[in-house]
């Protein structure tokens, strides 16, 4: 699992401040996991204890994926389950839209949050720049 995660980081170049949302599960309380979180700077965040509500959105992802790409057939190699990984790259990311995010693709939303984040970057330095030169 850590390895799974590392590539993913690798992959995404995601940086410090990322908040990482997981379930209770051992894996991810465990004293490794942890240690990579905060390697990477990154904050854990983790569902309350007997509330499977938090993770309704993860939780409906994976559902997602099991039945329409995952029960449909049996991998016989790690190159089909890259295959199948792509359908989630490819597929899930770019064009299937959630209510959850406004109705957006997640990399719709990813690519409007990052205009965002360089809009409000770029009026805090404006305003640093107006009041230095006053």
């Amino acid at each position: 699992m850590i390895r799974a995660f590392q590539k993913a980081f690798w992959r995404k170049r995601s940086g410090e401040g990322l908040l990482v949302h997981s379930d209770r599960a051992v894996q991810y309380v465990s004293i490794d996991f942890r240690k990579l979180l905060k390697e990477k700077k990154f904050v854990q965040s983790m569902s309350r204890k007997g509330n499977c509500w938090d993770d309704t959105v993860v939780e409906l992802f994976f559902h997602t994926l099991k039945t329409q790409l995952v029960y449909q057939r049996r991998f016989q190699n790690s190159d089909e389950r890259e295959q199948a990984l792509n359908y989630i790259k490819i597929c899930y990311n770019r064009s299937r839209r959630h209510s959850i995010i406004g109705y957006q693709s997640p990399a719709m939303y990813e690519s409007e949050w990052e205009k965002r984040k360089m809009l409000l970057n770029y009026l805090s330095i404006k305003k640093v720049v107006r009041s230095v030169a006053m």
